[in-house]
């Protein structure tokens, strides 16, 4: 597993998304994960099998945790992963 700077925006959720997809665990973190696979692993990060249907999946999972404001948080939590992949690419 790679060493993510905890000091980039966004590390609190990309090194646990990591550790629980390898897991298999379905998570929000590592639901994250799986959406930014792709630009993850260009940018050098090694990132285990993404899982199925990320996006919709953590919908679901947030309208179960947040309700109406579920669009919002995921949002939110998506500008904060971007923010980490940016940061991560320039880090390197």
């Amino acid at each position: 597993m790679a060493t993510i700077d905890p000091s980039l925006p966004g590390a609190e959720i990309v090194e646990p998304g990591l550790a629980d997809l390898d897991r298999g665990a379905v998570t929000v973190n590592s639901l994250l994960v799986s959406i930014a696979a792709t630009r993850l692993r260009k940018a050098g990060l090694p990132v285990p099998e993404p899982l199925p249907e990320p996006e919709l999946r953590l919908y679901t999972l947030l309208a179960g945790e947040h309700g109406d404001a579920a669009h919002a948080r995921m949002n939110s939590l998506v500008r904060r992963l971007v923010s980490f992949e940016r940061a991560y690419e320039c880090a390197r």
